[in-house]
C-alpha cells in the first residue's frame, strides 16, 4: 500500500492515537516524557502548561547546563519500519 499523495489512505498509514508524549530534552539528554491527550491539543495553552511545569521542575538543571530545554511531541504508536514510505 502506497500512502504518498493518497488522502483516502492517510488514516490507515498514519493511525491517530489517543495519546502522545511530550518529551523534554536538554542537549542530547532526554529528561522526561509525559503523556498528553491528543484531543486536547487544539485547546490553546494545553502544551504550554506542561512545558512551563517541566521548566520549573528542572530549572536548576537548565541553569546548571546553560542549555535551553527543547520539546518534542512524539507518537509512541509509530514504530521504525512501520512508516508509509516502506514499499512492499
Amino acid at each position: 500500500m502506497d500512502c504518498r499523495g493518497n488522502k483516502d489512505l492517510i488514516s490507515l498509514c498514519y493511525p491517530i492515537s489517543t495519546y502522545m508524549k511530550l518529551m523534554m530534552y536538554i542537549g542530547n539528554d532526554l529528561i522526561e516524557a509525559i503523556p498528553i491527550n491528543v484531543s486536547d491539543l487544539r485547546i490553546p495553552g494545553y502544551l504550554g502548561k506542561f512545558k512551563r511545569s517541566l521548566k520549573v521542575k528542572y530549572s536548576d538543571l537548565i541553569q546548571e547546563t546553560g542549555t535551553p530545554a527543547e520539546f518534542l511531541v512524539f507518537n509512541p504508536d509509530i514504530k521504525p519500519g512501520n512508516n508509509a514510505n516502506t514499499q512492499n
